[in-house]
Parts: C-alpha cells; sequence; structure tokens
C-alpha cells in the first residue's frame, strides 16, 4: 500500500522542473501554432484535426517528463494554467503585442468579390468558404458583402444589402398586392354591376 501513495503523490522530478516543462511548451506550440496560420483554428480539415491531436500527445511526454505521479499532473496543469492566465492578462493590457502574437484579422471577400490571394495566403480554398457560409445561413458567396477571418480564428460574413430600387419595388409589389386583395374584396360584398 506504501507504493500506491508513493506512486501517486511523490514527485519524480524536481518542482523548478514540472514547473518549468509545461511553459516551455506552451510557448512552444503558441508561436508554432501562430506561425502556422489562423487555418488551424477555424477550418479544421480531417488533416489538421490529426495533426492537432497527435500534436496534444507528442507533446504530453514533454510537459510530464518521466513523472507519473498524481501531484506531478497537478503542478504541471496548474503551471499550463497559471501561464496561460498571465500571458492572456498581460496582452489585454498590451493590446499592440497582442495584435503582433494574435495576427491581424484577414478580408476574404469584400464588396461581394472573393480574394483569392487572401484565401491562398490563409491556405483555406472556396469551397471551403462557401461551406462556412452556408454554416451561417448564406445559400452562396454571392450573398456575402464581406467575409473576414478575425485573429482567433473565426469567420465573419456579413450579407449584402439590397439596393435602394429592390427595396422600393418590394414595397410596391406588396402595395399592389394588398390593393388587389381590397379589390377583390369589395367586388365580392357588392351586387353584381348592371348593364
Amino acid at each position: 500500500m506504501h507504493n500506491i501513495w508513493k506512486d501517486m503523490f511523490v514527485i519524480g522530478l524536481p518542482l523548478a522542473e514540472k514547473i518549468l516543462r509545461p511553459i516551455i511548451v506552451y510557448a512552444f506550440l503558441v508561436i508554432s501554432l501562430r506561425l502556422s496560420g489562423k487555418r488551424e483554428l477555424v477550418q479544421l480539415n480531417p488533416f489538421d484535426l490529426v495533426v492537432l491531436l497527435t500534436l496534444s500527445n507528442t507533446v504530453q511526454n514533454a510537459i510530464i517528463g518521466e513523472d507519473n505521479s498524481v501531484l506531478g499532473g497537478i503542478i504541471g496543469a496548474t503551471s499550463l494554467l497559471v501561464t496561460n492566465y498571465l500571458v492572456v492578462r498581460f496582452l489585454y493590457d498590451h493590446r499592440k503585442l497582442d495584435q503582433l502574437v494574435e495576427g491581424r484579422a484577414d478580408v476574404l471577400v469584400e464588396g461581394g468579390k472573393v480574394r483569392t490571394r487572401n484565401l491562398k495566403r490563409e491556405l483555406i480554398t472556396v469551397p471551403q468558404l462557401e461551406a462556412a457560409a452556408r454554416k451561417q445561413g448564406f445559400d452562396s458567396l454571392s450573398e456575402v458583402e464581406q467575409c473576414v477571418l478575425e485573429p482567433g480564428g473565426t469567420l465573419t460574413f456579413l450579407g449584402k444589402k439590397p439596393a435602394v430600387e429592390d427595396v422600393r419595388h418590394q414595397e410596391l409589389l406588396g402595395k399592389l398586392e394588398r390593393l388587389a386583395q381590397e379589390i377583390a374584396l369589395l367586388r365580392g360584398s357588392q351586387p353584381p354591376a348592371r348593364a
């Protein structure tokens, strides 16, 4: 019974190493994901998903080392959470540095026209963009006025607004329809006209 408690709560590595390992891996992953582009965060195809899943498994041993104790895992997890909190808090107070770390938004559709150069830079295909637009309720990209790939990896779509003439035309058609209905009601309630 003594070995069970020892395996669970006696740390197999020095405390400083248990804290530094997750911080180093955290920094590596943040830099690597930033360099790989925002696409990794938003448009996960099967290949990207496999990379992210195996990436977490690959760095697991770098984080925990040869220590499988519960206490060691808690210390490693706490180090990751505290590091993330401090980085997010620091970047919140330093917007220019945050913009450098997260990057800027990329406009993928502007004025209803797809910017293929920006799509190519972000490694997003037109069919992937069309699929994302359909998820947002657009039937096709022809209904999209603007699409922005945000620094956090989300796609923001803005629909085209109808032209003033189209709005007026629809209003007039509606009024004509109501007039036709009223005329039909009036004709139905009055006796037929004599010739």
